[in-house]
């Protein structure tokens, strides 16, 4: 049932979805006690000191030892997994045996499994970048993809996720790439090396966004937020005083001519 697990490592809830992943959490999770073993192998297996005891052969310490451990990694399968899954394990005195059950009913056939890896692999060679959509985000559903195929058994070659990489981005992101397949060798260079260098050069590419931003504002004498960097202009007039009573001069020309009749 779903709560904590009481392990250092905070044990993700299964509720019948992405078993792959949950399954792959919790073995670090049971290898981070040292519990594992027991999980996979069950009460008969008892690994001391390299070499495989049975449990009814040990010690009365020992096996008081082991049940102790098995209760605890079976606590840790029912503390990580919700209200609705619980009851198929509920009966189960054993973490093997509430470890197979989970494991038999959402891990799937050998065809089942075939049939999702053909859909992920169709989902990971269409995958591209859209215009609209952050590197982040893009990365971060590009490597799920790739983890979820590694969940079904299958681990993408080193190569050809970054090829994938550098092919898939927009066009904004070719510089880079082009630098990337020119000094470097596709062949044994990382992943994780490849991801800084073009997380390092979208940094870029905001930087200079935002400089020609303001560029744009500032020609416009308009700061970013939208109002008038002075919007009280100082200017003078050149050339002679105006004078704010035209009418006056007129009357002043009708007296001129007048007084030339």
């Amino acid at each position: 049932m779903a709560g904590s697990s009481g392990s250092d490592l905070c044990a993700p809830i299964f509720n019948g979805d992405n078993y792959e992943f949950w399954k792959i959490r919790m073995r670090t999770i049971f290898k981070s006690h040292g519990i594992w073993d027991l999980v996979e192998k069950g009460l008969e297996i008892l690994e001391s000191k390299g070499k495989k005891v049975d449990a009814e052969g040990s010690s009365e310490s020992e096996k008081v030892s082991l049940l102790m451990k098995d209760a605890k990694a079976l606590g840790i399968i029912q503390g990580a997994v919700s209200y609705d899954i619980f009851p198929r394990i509920s009966k189960e005195e054993t973490s093997k045996g509430a470890w197979d059950i989970l494991h038999q009913e959402f891990h799937g056939d050998k065809q089942v499994r075939s049939i999702k890896l053909q859909g992920l692999h169709r989902d990971f060679e269409y995958t591209r970048m859209r215009d609209d959509e952050t590197l982040s985000v893009y990365l971060t559903c590009l490597l799920e993809l790739v983890n979820q195929m590694k969940g079904y058994g299958e681990e993408l070659p080193r190569a050809h996720l970054v090829q994938k990489l550098l092919i898939s981005l927009t066009k904004e992101f070719d510089p880079v790439c082009y630098v990337i397949e020119q000094t470097k060798d596709i062949e044994t260079i990382e992943v994780q090396e490849v991801i800084a260098a073009l997380k390092e050069f979208a940094q870029r590419l905001d930087r200079h966004a935002e400089s020609t931003t303001q560029s744009a504002f500032s020609s416009m004498n308009v700061n970013p937020k939208g109002t008038q960097s002075n919007p009280k202009k100082n200017w003078k007039s050149k050339g002679k005083k105006w004078d704010p009573k035209p009418q006056n001069s007129v009357n002043q020309g009708r007296k001129n001519d007048q007084e030339r009749i």
